[in-house]
């Protein structure tokens, strides 16, 4: 299995923007207001998945006082974190793409306003979730793994 690119979550997350911007242009007068904190989920998941990074970076590394990690906890542990940061850079490109129309209009309807505020809270915690999965994910890595070898390489 291969690391996660931060290239293909951001081709995916542009995508997404685009969708979204697409189908908020067309409906926004319809769609109920979002909540400020809508996208705190994310945040918290970016928390927790962050945690669990520093965990296993350390039981990987066999720190003194770590127990082992079993392979089928890291293999889960590796596919949480990849579909986090595949779910995170779709949730981000949603934000985004409703960013985009708000922004602009937030000094004149009241609404685009309040959903500016509600879309900077969950591009924000989006990212968090992104950059807390790929966190996990190099965690995991073994000392001997070869993308390691390739980093250090000059």
């Amino acid at each position: 299995m291969t690391a996660t690119r931060p290239r293909d979550l951001l081709a995916i997350g542009l995508v997404a923007v685009l969708v979204a911007n697409l189908i908020v242009r067309l409906s926004y007068g319809s769609l109920p207001g979002f909540p400020l904190f809508a996208g705190a989920t994310l945040g918290v998941l970016a928390i927790a998945e962050a945690i669990a990074g520093f965990n296993f970076r350390s039981r990987i590394r066999r720190e003194p006082g770590t127990r082992p990690v079993q392979p089928l906890v890291a293999a889960r542990a590796v596919m949480l974190a990849k579909a986090s940061s595949v779910a995170g850079a779709v949730v981000a490109g949603w934000w985004a793409g409703l960013l985009a129309y708000t922004v602009p209009r937030a000094g004149e309807v009241t609404a685009a306003a309040s959903d500016t505020a509600s879309g900077a809270v969950g591009l924000i915690c989006a990212l968090g979730l992104i950059g807390a999965a790929l966190w996990l994910e190099h965690g995991l890595r073994t000392p001997d793994d070869p993308d390691d070898a390739e980093e250090t390489a000059p």
